[in-house]
């Protein structure tokens, strides 16, 4: 049998499966990483857009609109080849974390900000009456109420990231995508190759999607 499924194609990816399995490894780790570093500038930024403080709001409305109104892909480009000519260096597998983090935190930011400002406004009110700073009012009474708003969003966010952090095939970064192509490559077995690739990132995803619908469900419960 010949063809892009071909059995003996299948069998060599069986006696190299270390290769996807390592890259599998790798876009795991790059997802944590990248998924700690949006929330909190995820947060930060969505408090921010929040406050009162003109030139905070300013600085969070930037971020949040060059963010996402250019391509990930570019963003990582610019990482790659642009930070060295500032004298910083950074490993691959770092440029794609800082990409992929930064992306997602503007969209989180969106989603914290929506958070917050579902809120009623009367409650803020009433914390700085008893006293309260802005911080104080943020930590102890409006994003402990608006965590169960934005967490079936945030998964929803995380499942996206997942999936984006197979830019790092374009910089070599030893991702999922990047083994799948290189392996591929050598011998022209993409197929085995892109179905195996698909379901390992369906592994990946799949828990975090069930995640959000279940959240979702909680949250339509309790409103």
């Amino acid at each position: 049998m010949t063809g892009p499924f071909a059995w003996f194609k299948w069998e060599a990816l069986f006696a190299e499966w270390t290769v996807f399995g390592e890259g599998a490894l790798m876009t795991l780790a790059a997802s944590m990483l990248a998924l700690a570093l949006s929330l909190a500038l995820g947060v930060m930024f969505g408090v921010m857009s929040t406050s009162h403080w003109k030139i905070a709001k300013a600085i969070s409305r930037i971020y949040v609109e060059f963010i996402q109104n250019t391509p990930l892909v570019i963003q990582i480009f610019f990482y790659y080849h642009g930070l060295p000519h500032l004298g910083l260096s950074l490993p691959v597998f770092s440029i794609g974390v800082l990409g992929v983090g930064v992306y997602h935190g503007a969209y989180i930011s969106e989603v914290v900000r929506a958070g917050i400002q579902s809120i009623p406004k009367g409650q803020r009110e009433a914390a700085y009456s008893q006293g309260l700073n802005y911080v104080e009012t943020m930590k102890y009474i409006i994003l402990p109420q608006a965590k169960r708003i934005v967490l079936p969003p945030l998964a929803n966010q995380a499942v996206s990231l997942v999936k984006n952090t197979s830019v790092l095939a374009m910089i070599a970064g030893g991702d999922l995508m990047y083994r799948a192509d290189s392996w591929s490559s050598q011998n022209l077995y993409y197929g085995p190759a892109y179905v195996t690739t698909g379901i390992l990132y369906l592994m990946l995803c799949l828990p975090l999607a069930s995640l959000a619908r279940n959240l979702e469900k909680k949250a339509e419960v309790h409103a």
